[in-house]
């Protein structure tokens, strides 16, 4: 496995400058409860009238989840660690807790974190392994292998989509054996959607605030498919000594959106990943500031997601792949091309079909006038050299090494992500 560096959390551990709330006095507690203003967007107690997720397990690929947590007690698993430091159940950095708090959080009495989906079962991994080597491929094939339903990955870097193999192997493995993965655009209010939620097969959430604009730090391109709640989120860790956290991220969407998938899953069973996806996007509501403007869009998606419309309208099931873009076969040789490889067997060409003929005179044509041209350019270069501009740099090619750490690009100085927006 290659080492790519210490991974990216795609949201704001705690937010520069906020209150922290403590576990402590009464007021503080109900505070939690009061600022979870996504709730109310929500609207969680006609969404928990219909379900709260029963029997679905969602893996959440992140720093670990705190199993003790009085929020999360009883729904947290044991999980796996690929480093070997146990960090899985008990965890030295929030950013998990976090996202388990929102997907299954149930606080406790009438205190605490809610999630959207409190009956459902957190499967935390680990996302590094031994040596800070990249896990998140491995984490998401066990993770298949031991009963998640829905994929969890609120993590993020700039890398392009397929650049690491094995990662494109792990989403299609999930794919294929009918698992959801979830996963954030990135905090950099860039025109490209970040890794793992690039690849084929991810589902990839942008963020809003309160008001139902998109955050302004919110990634966005055309794998965008949903956009949810992602600003001054309070969540359940341990944050400077407080038992609760609040901040903004595209971390805290997509957790939102896993906890809707989860909520799908176990009130329609019978619906692949895709078709759960396909349901999610098809009961988004249109964003007021588009103003009736065409979906889908690259920064909203198909739309803001609507839990409790995702359980109750009346959506045709759909293909079986539903929005999710096509997934490459694993097994495919890396030589072979995918859209040749996606053929039917009797459909590939078994001989030198006549457009293949044509094609090839073509490319000799063709051939055969770039190199006059080159001939004609070299005699006039040396008739005549050609003088730069003035102060014009020199052209230099680019130099490739090794790749970067995970998150990273070869060059770019490594990150630590914690937020501090």
């Amino acid at each position: 496995m290659r080492l790519r560096g210490v991974l990216r959390i795609c949201g704001a551990m705690i937010l520069a400058g906020a209150t922290l709330f403590t576990g402590a006095p009464p007021s503080a507690a109900d505070q939690v409860r009061n600022d979870q203003w996504a709730n109310s967007y929500f609207g969680l107690e006609k969404v928990r009238s219909i379900g709260r997720g029963a029997g679905v397990t969602v893996a959440v690929i992140d720093t670990g989840v705190d199993a003790s947590h009085q929020d999360l007690a009883g729904s947290v698993l044991e999980g796996y660690d690929p480093s070997g430091q146990g960090l899985s159940t008990k965890p030295t950095e929030a950013h998990g807790t976090k996202m388990a708090s929102l997907i299954a959080g149930h606080g406790h009495g009438t205190d605490g974190v809610l999630g959207l989906a409190p009956d459902a079962k957190i499967l935390p991994i680990y996302k590094d392994g031994a040596g800070g080597a990249d896990a998140v491929p491995k984490g998401i094939r066990w993770a298949v292998d031991h009963g998640a339903k829905v994929v969890n990955i609120s993590l993020g870097s700039p890398d392009a989509a397929g650049s690491d193999p094995a990662l494109t192997d792990a989403v299609a493995y999930a794919v294929q054996h009918d698992v959801l993965i979830v996963g954030p655009t990135g905090n950099s209010g860039l025109g490209s959607v970040e890794s793992p939620a690039n690849e084929p097969g991810v589902l990839a959430v942008g963020a809003i605030d309160r008001t139902g604009r998109i955050w302004a730090q919110s990634n966005y391109g055309a794998q965008t498919l949903i956009s949810a709640p992602g600003v001054r989120i309070v969540s359940a860790g341990a944050c400077a000594g407080s038992q609760y956290c609040i901040g903004d991220g595209t971390s805290d969407a997509t957790a939102y959106v896993s906890g809707t998938a989860a909520l799908v899953r176990a009130k329609y069973p019978k619906l692949t990943a895709g078709q759960v996806a396909e349901r999610l996007v098809k009961s988004a509501k249109a964003p007021a500031a588009l103003k009736g403007g065409k979906l889908p869009d690259p920064h909203y998606g198909y739309g803001i997601l609507s839990p409790y419309d995702a359980l109750t309208k009346d959506i045709p099931a759909g293909p079986a792949q539903g929005p999710l873009a096509a997934v490459a076969d694993p097994t495919t040789p890396p030589d072979t091309d995918p859209a040749q490889a996606a053929l039917p067997l009797q459909q590939h060409p078994s001989g030198p079909a006549p457009a293949l003929i044509l094609a090839v005179a073509g490319g000799a044509v063709i051939l055969l006038l770039v190199v006059t041209v080159l001939v004609m350019a070299r005699s006039r270069r040396r008739a005549a050299p050609a003088v730069p501009p003035p102060g014009w740099p020199p052209v230099q090619q680019p130099r490739y090494g090794p790749p970067g750490p995970y998150g990273q690009q070869p060059g770019h100085p490594q990150q630590h992500w914690h937020g501090g927006r």
